[in-house]
């Protein structure tokens, strides 16, 4: 009894999982040779495409074949065996050896010239279908590229938004890519510890482990996180729809210290308040950390006998954050007033708006007049040009003033920014130290320390909101007494900072403010 094996195939693993296309191939050869009285001794079965060589099912079939193990092959179409040339001439070296190949619903006599010639047609056919396929699919690519979208999958830190879709920054790990371009940019830290620090932030692999070293070489040399799209089979590149997530600063720092054209900032110890706190006896020196007996000092090397111990340092820096920082309550408190103070001025900026784009409309039509007495002969062409350019010059002011009325307000402006640094002021002593740095640069102005006073001033706004902390009113009253100083601070801050970005624009009318008693 001849022994024959069986070969069913798609291109995909995700047909093969969802598809019917395997059970219906293999109902065919079962009937078939159930019609024809063979045996089929083993089943081989692959989910990938045809058109490329080195398919591992179809290679162990074959080595099964040449060994003798069986006698002959059943498969259920031409193109399910082969669709490149040189699979297919594998296969026809078996049919010149006397392996019995047959294929379900294509009867052919393989033992003929005419039939052998048909089944050779067939198999170049397929050949040539999954050229023109290539072709196709490469059309569609490139037509993508060129519209600036990323037509694969999204790498880490986008989200994939369907075919034909822009990719978009993924609210949690986008944010975390961005700092991981800007830690490596310092040159101070290596791939392990980096993956190390990333791990603990929640930059993680689908197993909760840190990323892989070469997932990290490949994020970090990868320019579409700048907004280039570069293709790693042929390196062409194309500038991409997307919104970055670092810019091409950042990214071409990263290159030079990943090709090592930069000299490493090795640091030993990497102290929380270095070259941060001046001596103002000396000048205002900066304090040099070391560590002794266990503990970070900070010395001045001109003055004798000036150390400072970090936690005294730090102690006085955390009796400044928590004048400034707002808990849960007063920060509600805060915030309900800032919404009404913004329902206030949305109201005062719609009808602005409103005011801003009637104008513009009688200044389309009294263009579009000045054409028609042009054309009519009512005025010669120099006239027309002139008034024409005092018209487009009065409209652009428009248009300036326009932008600027749609612009979020400065305060609610001042207002997200400062809820932001509040978050991290409540969670200070759980920061690292290079964030307790970054946070510290951003509320003060002056750390130094002089004999034996520590002095630690606070910016603006900070300064004023700090100063809001001594209302002493009854305790039922204080959190809204220190809550109203506050929204006058912002506003205070938020006016000075309106005037200075439009003192060279007299075209924008300021809203109005609403009254202490209105918020």
């Amino acid at each position: 009894m001849k022994r024959y094996l069986a070969y069913v195939r798609v291109s995909t693993a995700r047909q093969g999982e969802r598809g019917s296309s395997l059970l219906e191939q293999r109902s065919a050869i079962e009937a078939h040779a159930a019609r024809l009285g063979l045996t089929i001794v083993r089943w081989f079965e692959e989910r990938e495409t045809a058109a490329k060589q080195g398919r591992r099912r179809f290679t162990e079939m074959l080595k099964e074949l040449r060994s003798g193990r069986a006698d002959g092959l059943i498969i259920h179409k031409i193109d399910r065996s082969a669709r490149n040339l040189r699979d297919w001439a594998d296969l026809g070296d078996l049919i010149d050896r006397g392996i019995d190949v047959r294929f379900v619903t294509d009867n052919f006599d393989l033992l003929s010239r005419g039939g052998r010639l048909s089944a050779d047609i067939q198999a170049v056919v397929a050949a040539d279908y999954i050229r023109n396929l290539r072709d196709e699919v490469k059309k569609g690519i490139y037509g993508r590229l060129k519209q600036g979208i990323y037509p694969f999958a999204a790498p880490h830190g986008y989200r994939n938004n369907g075919k034909g879709a822009v990719k978009t920054i993924d609210p949690v790990t986008g944010p975390l890519i961005k700092e991981l371009f800007e830690r490596y940019a310092t040159g101070t830290i290596g791939f392990q510890t980096l993956r190390k620090e990333m791990w603990r932030k929640g930059l993680r692999t689908k197993a909760g482990k840190p990323l892989f070293p070469n997932t990290l070489t490949c994020i970090l040399n990868n320019p579409f996180y700048m907004g280039v799209i570069r293709l790693g089979t042929t390196g062409e590149t194309f500038a991409g729809a997307h919104e970055p997530l670092v810019s091409s600063a950042v990214f071409e720092r990263v290159q030079a210290v990943l090709h090592g054209k930069t000299v490493p900032r090795t640091q030993k110890h990497r102290f929380l308040f270095r070259a941060l706190v001046c001596c103002e006896d000396c000048g205002r020196r900066r304090l040099i950390g070391e560590t002794q007996k266990g503990h970070a000092y900070y010395r001045c090397h001109v003055c004798p006998g000036v150390s400072w111990r970090q936690d005294r340092l730090e102690a006085a820096a955390l009796a400044q954050i928590c004048r400034i920082r707002l808990d849960e309550k007063e920060f509600a408190n805060l915030r309900s007033l800032m919404e009404k103070a913004s329902e206030h001025q949305r109201n005062s900026q719609k009808k602005l708006t409103t005011s801003l784009e009637l104008r513009l409309a009688r200044f389309d039509s009294r263009l579009d007049r000045l054409t028609d007495l042009l054309i009519d002969g009512a005025i010669d062409e120099a006239s027309h040009h002139a008034r024409r350019e005092r018209l487009l010059m009065e409209r652009q002011g428009v248009i300036d003033a326009l932008k600027c009325a749609k612009c979020e307000s400065p305060i609610a402006t001042l207002f997200a920014k400062f809820e932001r640094q509040n978050r991290k002021l409540l969670g200070y002593e759980s920061l690292f130290d290079d964030e307790k740095r970054e946070l510290l640069e951003i509320v003060s102005s002056n750390f130094s320390v002089r004999g034996k006073n520590v002095e630690f001033t606070l910016k603006s706004p900070y300064r004023e909101i700090a100063e809001t902390d001594d209302f002493q009113e009854c305790p039922h009253r204080r959190d809204e007494s220190r809550t109203l100083a506050m929204l006058e601070v912002l506003r205070r801050h938020a006016d000075d900072y309106d005037a200075a970005t439009t003192s060279s624009t007299s075209t924008r009318p300021r809203p109005e403010r609403p009254s202490r008693q209105e918020s």
